[in-house]
């Protein structure tokens, strides 16, 4: 069903973007922590005055399949079926960040992104086997999200997010032969957003740590039976992310 050493290389990628983003976050609090951060004074004082702020994000995530048995699988069809597991399975996203302000806390968020996934979903059977079945996708998401500011302390302030994203998935027709060998999902989405974050402001740019949890809300399982959907009653994704972005805006 899938080829270990690909799938080794993978993890190995992921790994080291994850590395990556890290190695990033802490440069960027060493590099500009004495002279761009400014401890004594504070940096970007009329951030909040203008109305429009843009930017950029990248982070790494980690999603899984989170699913419901239907009815079928306690028949004697699926006696040699034991269960159904749902591994977390590393990503990664990129995107660009709109911030509209509305209000003294309260502004808007759109943040176009696109997301690279691998879900992972394993049949275990009663005689010890494993067949795993992997769902590769590249999703392109719209997050349109509120975000409420904490008062600023000098260079740093917290916020929280909620909102909502589309989802839709970017790739070709799918072959109806393959379809019937592989676990067909919808190709469209809709994932409810939650998030934390910290704005740490230096002198010519603001950087921002951001922890965002999505439940994708719809059923993504599609109605023609396989060996693969026949057991399964309701398949969701979720998803947690790590985010850094640099925004500034018009000067």
């Amino acid at each position: 069903m899938y080829n270990p050493n690909i799938r080794h290389q993978l993890s190995l990628h992921w790994s080291k973007i994850g590395l990556v983003l890290l190695m990033v976050s802490g440069l960027c609090g060493r590099s500009f922590g004495q002279d761009g951060l400014n401890f004594g004074k504070t940096n970007l004082s009329a951030y909040d005055e203008r109305w429009l702020h843009y930017g950029f994000l990248i982070g790494g995530h980690s999603s899984n399949f989170r699913l419901d048995y239907n009815d079928d699988f306690v028949s004697a069809d699926f006696d040699s079926l034991h269960s159904v597991i749902t591994p977390g399975t590393p990503g990664f996203k990129i995107g660009f960040v709109v911030d509209v302000a509305l209000y003294q806390f309260l502004s808007l968020r759109v943040s176009p992104t696109v997301g690279f996934y691998e879900n992972d979903l394993k049949y275990r059977f009663s005689d010890g086997t494993t067949l795993i079945e992997t769902k590769d996708a590249t999703l392109v998401e719209l997050p349109i999200l509120l975000k409420y500011k904490s008062v600023r302390r000098r260079n740093n302030r917290m916020y929280l997010l909620a909102g909502f994203s589309p989802v839709i998935e970017a790739s070709g027709s799918k072959d109806e032969n393959d379809v019937r060998e592989r676990l067909e999902t919808k190709n469209f989405n809709v994932n409810l957003e939650l998030g934390v974050g910290t704005d740490i402001f230096y002198q010519f740019f603001k950087f921002a740590i951001e922890m965002r949890y999505s439940r994708g809300l719809r059923n993504l399982l599609e109605s023609n039976p396989n060996k693969f959907n026949a057991p399964l009653g309701r398949l969701s994704v979720h998803n947690i992310a790590f985010f850094i972005t640099f925004e500034g805006g018009p000067s």
